[in-house]
């Protein structure tokens, strides 16, 4: 059975907001269980995991003044954490660009580019837990196979299928999103349909 943590209560946070530094140091060690949970769920992989908790559990002991509301502690908490996966993927994603050797991309590239490499971080993020670890191991990190299947605890075949259905998600997620601006421009607004 597995013990069940409940986040700290409206008092408790008020009085680490106030400067409390024995209740702030309470918030921040009930809270660690929920992060690390949200965390796993939606890093990468176990070790982005860790690191995406243990920076939010950093910004709630620094900024737990900044929470308007001291009931919307979970709500704060999963944002800190999903924008901590989507860091890392972007700078992934990002390193993986700079080791390609390519000349200085003009200011509107750059743009471009920036914007590319958001759009598919956030396809990425939205994959399945399984899907995700598997596509950013293989394709983002360059991991051999095996060594992917074998850390994940999986077959080869088992990753290869795994790995194929996460492509073809995230191919369809950035098809959507490539389609869904044209959508908008061809309707007319209003919703008036004649020519």
């Amino acid at each position: 059975m597995s013990q069940r943590f409940s986040w700290p209560d409206e008092r408790l946070i008020k009085a680490a907001q106030d400067g409390d530094v024995t209740s702030l140091t309470t918030v921040v060690m009930e809270s660690q269980p929920h992060v690390r949970k949200f965390a796993i769920s939606l890093c990468a992989s176990p070790q982005d995991a860790e690191d995406a908790a243990q920076e939010a559990l950093i910004i709630l002991y620094r900024k737990i003044g900044t929470l308007r509301a001291t009931g919307a502690l979970a709500s704060w908490m999963f944002r800190i954490v999903r924008n901590e996966c989507l860091r890392q993927v972007r700078l992934l994603v990002s390193r993986t660009n700079e080791a390609s050797a390519e000349p200085e991309p003009s200011a509107e590239d750059a743009v471009l580019h920036s914007l590319e490499v958001e759009r598919i971080a956030a396809a990425v993020s939205a994959l399945p837990r399984d899907q995700r670890q598997v596509l950013i191991m293989r394709d983002v990190q360059g991991l051999p196979g095996k060594t992917v299947a074998r850390s994940l605890g999986l077959s080869t075949a088992a990753m290869k299928s795994r790995l194929h259905r996460a492509r073809a998600a995230l191919r369809h997620s950035l098809a959507v999103s490539d389609q869904a601006p044209d959508q908008a421009i061809d309707r007319p607004a209003g919703g008036d349909s004649r020519p």
